[in-house]
């Protein structure tokens, strides 16, 4: 309905203002409803919801995978410092044994 108004000249002078009064909401809540419409619709140029919602999913999965490298390299780390531990105490002990 907000987004007719808009397009039709004769009534899109405080269109949004009229239709939000009646729907009960905030003129600018609805001023962002009508523009992410027309994002949606192709009319306007910006990032559809369902993009947004894919560049969030990848998000959350390259922050879920750059925890999961984090882990890897500090297990990594532990694990090398204590086979060069071992390394160190077996040296130790075959030149004490002689």
């Amino acid at each position: 309905m907000a987004v007719k108004a808009r397009q039709d000249q004769a009534t899109r002078s405080g269109a949004l203002k009229r239709i939000a009064d009646q729907l009960g909401v905030h003129p600018e809540a609805l001023r962002t409803w009508v523009k992410q419409a027309e994002v949606d619709g192709g009319v306007r140029l910006g990032t559809t919801l369902s993009d947004a919602e894919r560049i969030a999913q990848r998000e959350r999965e390259n922050r879920e995978l750059w925890r999961a490298n984090t882990i890897l390299k500090q297990a990594s780390a532990v694990s090398r410092r204590r086979s060069t531990a071992r390394s160190a105490d077996h040296g130790v002990r075959h030149c004490s044994s002689r």
